[in-house]
């Protein structure tokens, strides 16, 4: 059992994390602030081949594999939660679905524009009343012709004001999860638009709206997958964006840990650094002991989906204990900032807002345990 990186797993994170320090940290506080969309970076992002990580060389991706994957993310993250689910999202949530269900024409439509940052995708999947269970989504397509009209609001969509490609779930037949299709909708086709701009208590540089659909012609040729099989791609599509969310979650959890030992380092109070008081030491130890747990569950998940194998279990386990761990490191590091870890000036502030959302998209930390618990149950029957 090999628990070391591989070489090429190294470049990969030397690579990005020289792209991260350099392109994104410096900016990391002021995008937060002004709730600005990060354009260049992610033209810089697609340049590195960061916006196609996993799709095969021949639609133009970077053809890396899923533990080379979250190693990148968690570098965005340290950096930038929220450039990082920008990058996460138009990867896991649009081109990876497009690639594992997508006909030869759609790849190649849609895959190279996703990959050289010419496009940008989102997800739309949550409804207002459809969210921890979103296979009761109410969204409509009929069929007219060689088009599917659709019709219905999505909420929650990351990227929804800037993407240009959308991966929408709306019902064809029956309630319940086969009565769901999938659509790959671009935002030129004619009724669809962008709907309520939600302001959020993190990951502010990334947009999050709602996406209307007003009797939305869809070309026949768009079904993403079989027709009804929309259930099962929404679906096994969020395994694979739960990976991104995991590594999100470290990534954040490593930067509120790494500012903590900075400043406790630094820090005087009774004639001598916080970091030698053992309470110090203690919290910072269990981050430290916490993050390297959420990093190892989160490669034990890449690693099953590059080998081909389920891994709906582990990736929730990784998703969930990272996302925890995020929230509470970051609380963490907020304390041992003490009042300075309450203002702006120190970037902990911002870890903390940004770590909560984790433990909420991709499907909620509630979610996660009815998603293990089934599967564990599964085995012992």
């Amino acid at each position: 059992m090999d628990f070391q990186l591989t070489e090429e797993h190294r470049m990969v994170q030397s690579m990005v994390r020289e792209f991260a320090s350099k392109e994104i940290l410096p900016v990391a506080a002021e995008l937060d602030h002004t709730e600005t969309f990060p354009q260049e970076i992610i033209k810089k992002a697609a340049a590195l081949g960061l916006m196609g990580m996993v799709v095969p060389e021949r639609y133009g991706g970077a053809g890396m594999d899923a533990i080379a994957y979250v190693v990148a993310h968690e570098e965005l993250a340290r950096a930038s939660a929220g450039v990082q689910t920008i990058i996460t999202v138009s990867n896991s949530l649009v081109a990876d679905p497009i690639l594992r269900y997508g006909t030869q024409a759609q790849r190649q439509r849609y895959l190279p524009g996703l990959c050289d940052g010419t496009r940008l995708g989102c997800y739309c999947l949550t409804e207002p009343s459809a969210g921890s269970d979103a296979m009761s989504l109410s969204t409509t397509a009929r069929r007219d012709g060689d088009e599917w009209v659709l019709r219905g609001t999505k909420a929650f969509v990351s990227s929804g004001v800037e993407a240009d490609t959308c991966i929408v779930y709306a019902r064809t037949g029956q309630e319940g999860a086969r009565g769901i299709s999938a659509f790959i909708v671009e935002k030129s086709f004619p009724g669809i638009a962008v709907g309520k701009i939600e302001k959020k208590l993190g990951i502010k540089c990334s947009s999050t709206s709602e996406i209307v659909l007003d009797d939305c012609r869809v070309p026949a040729d768009n079904v993403l997958g079989d027709l009804g099989a929309g259930g099962k791609i929404a679906l096994s599509t969020l395994d694979g964006g739960r990976l991104g969310i995991a590594a999100q979650a470290i990534g954040i959890a490593r930067a509120a840990l790494e500012d903590s030992i900075a400043y406790a380092s630094e820090r005087q109070q009774f004639g001598r650094p916080i970091a030698e008081f053992q309470a110090i030491q203690w919290m910072l130890a269990d981050m430290a002991t916490r993050i390297e747990a959420s990093r190892l569950l989160a490669y034990r998940a890449a690693y099953l989906r590059q080998q081909g194998q389920r891994y709906t279990k582990e990736a929730s386990m990784a998703k969930l204990f990272a996302s925890e761990t995020a929230m509470w490191a970051s609380h963490k590091a907020v304390q041992i900032h003490g009042g300075y870890g309450y203002i702006q000036d120190y970037a902990v502030e911002r870890y903390f807002r940004d770590a909560k959302i984790t433990e909420i998209y991709e499907g909620t930390s509630e979610i996660q345990r009815l998603v293990i618990a089934r599967n564990v149950m599964e085995r012992v029957q």
